[in-house]
């Protein structure tokens, strides 16, 4: 039913080898991603419903300490890059539904969702599905996803040209000296300079940061069916069909091979333990996937060790989740996005690569129009969508393709 991988042992043996400064950058900026951006759609959603702070810091708490434990566990276990992440097209879900329902309601469909997902990886059905699913239509919908964070290396320099200029200057620097760049991340100087440039212009307040350790409740779930017609299904397609399918993707373009059914049971249980705390529904993490996938941390039998470092700082963020609302105000939201976009620089162009090459041209170009176009259609969002009119084109007019690879 689960794949079988290396151990827990194993991992924590080799981890040591594996834990390089480029493994420790990567796996710093991915968690620098998800704690900012991200992080401010939860905060978003929790003001449209309302929530006290200890119901936000609760939800905190669970989405990423949780998570964060799962992503050890599983990174070590498999040996793979593996980070579990709260859904974020979720939590702009839950948003809309706390301005009608309330959030016991909301829970209860969570819970709901998380038993659904995890009936799913038992049977088997999501790994037949991503095994039928082609290749080039998949990464085209990645590489719709995280066009966003490739045009965020632009947008920045607009909004913050001297920060981000300077920060752009030090990572291409980095990256011409080949001899340097093999020891020394291109990343790791883009972070270094970004925050002294930030600093000493006067756009990261470093006084916001406060200490406090998270407070948090078990919720009562409520099971009403309003809330789970409206949240159940579209959070079950957002965490099987797009984040977890984004993540595989990824891999799986990386040369691995990730194991579907216990990332898909993974999720369903996941979501079952973050429920009661308030939080949506547990994936794979998408772009934090391409982060810490990249070739540039090494070998990719040692690339798990960047994941590590994700969970164990998500943990650790979890944990102080009081500091989090501060921490988000620090830096300039245009640094952040920029470094995020570095570190998917390569994954991004791999993923254009590996979606137009010579099969299935014409479904993959669907898949990232309608990706792209920003859709919404009976509350699930345009990845979704590009996925089933992407393999429709194929299946309707590049007929051989198919036949090609099943045969």
């Amino acid at each position: 039913m689960i794949e079988t991988g290396f151990g827990i042992g194993s991992g924590i043996r080799d981890l040591p080898k594996s834990l390089t400064l480029s493994a420790l950058t990567y796996g710093l900026t991915a968690w620098l991603f998800a704690v900012t951006g991200p992080f401010l759609i939860y905060v978003n959603a929790a003001r449209q419903g309302n929530l006290s702070t200890l119901e936000l810091n609760s939800w905190i708490f669970g989405g990423y300490f949780v998570c964060g434990l799962l992503s050890v566990a599983l990174s070590l276990y498999y040996r793979l890059p593996l980070l579990a992440a709260i859904t974020i097209p979720g939590g702009v879900l839950v948003g809309a539904a706390l301005t009608h329902l309330s959030f016991e309601e909301i829970i209860g469909a969570y819970l709901v969702t998380g038993v659904l997902i995890t009936a799913l990886g038992v049977t088997g059905a999501v790994k037949r599905g991503m095994e039928w699913l082609p290749m080039p239509i998949a990464m085209a919908m990645v590489a719709g996803i995280l066009l966003q964070f490739g045009m965020g290396i632009i947008t920045s320099l607009q909004q913050t040209p001297l920060v981000s200029g300077m920060t752009l200057i030090a990572y291409l620097s980095v990256s011409l000296v080949k001899p340097l760049a093999r020891r020394f991340p291109p990343v790791l100087g883009a972070i270094i300079v970004g925050l002294m440039a930030a600093a000493a212009l006067g756009q990261a307040n470093w006084r916001l940061l406060t200490f406090g350790i998270a407070e948090f409740k078990f919720f009562t779930p409520q099971f009403t069916w309003p809330a789970a017609v409206e949240l159940v299904i579209p959070l079950a397609l957002t965490v099987i069909a797009v984040q977890n399918a984004q993540g595989i993707a990824i891999l799986q373009n990386m040369g691995y091979r990730p194991p579907l059914d216990a990332v898909t049971i993974t999720s369903g249980v996941g979501s079952i333990l973050v429920a009661p705390f308030g939080s949506q529904s547990v994936c794979l993490a998408g772009p934090m996937t391409g982060i810490v996938t990249n070739p540039s941390i090494g070998p990719k039998d040692s690339r798990y060790a960047a994941a590590v470092v994700t969970g164990i700082l998500w943990m650790v963020f979890g944990l102080f989740s009081p500091m989090a609302t501060a921490l988000s105000q620090i830096l300039p939201a245009s640094l952040v996005n920029l470094l995020a976009g570095l570190a998917l620089l390569e994954v991004l162009g791999s993923c254009f690569a590996a979606a137009f090459g010579e099969k299935f041209r014409l479904g993959a170009l669907f898949t990232f129009l309608i990706t792209i176009s920003g859709m919404r259609l009976l509350n699930i969002g345009a990845p979704f969508w590009g996925l089933v009119g992407g393999t429709f084109v194929s299946a309707l007019l590049e007929r051989q393709d198919f036949k090609n690879i099943r045969g």
